[in-house]
């Protein structure tokens, strides 16, 4: 997996490319750590080249999502595919994690 971050005062926007599986899971934690460690109170993940995520990748979204929460903050996806759509909606995700169709439109629900 590919991985990097852009900074905008107090929302980041992670932008994943390949798979995010079990092998990934430290290099993401120590990226979005960082971030919620400094300045992030809110997280935009970029899904647009995004090919797959295993249980494990899963996994990392939720409990970025509940360390957001617990700081004020919040977790939105963007752009994800029809195999991303899928895995969401057959493990009944898609009800946990807010995905919008652009960035502007996932920074804008968090202002």
């Amino acid at each position: 997996m590919k991985i990097s971050a852009q900074d905008f005062e107090h929302i980041t926007v992670v932008t994943l490319s390949g798979e995010h599986t079990i092998e990934d899971v430290d290099q993401f934690n120590r990226v979005v750590n960082e971030r919620v460690n400094a300045t992030a109170r809110h997280i935009v993940i970029d899904c647009e080249h995004l090919e797959f995520i295993d249980s494990a990748g899963l996994e990392c979204l939720l409990r970025l999502q509940e360390r957001l929460g617990a700081k004020g903050g919040q977790l939105r996806l963007v752009k994800t595919d029809e195999t991303i759509d899928t895995i969401l909606r057959l493990t009944r995700l898609d009800l946990a994690l807010e995905n919008h169709d652009s960035i502007e439109h996932a920074v804008r629900s968090l202002r």
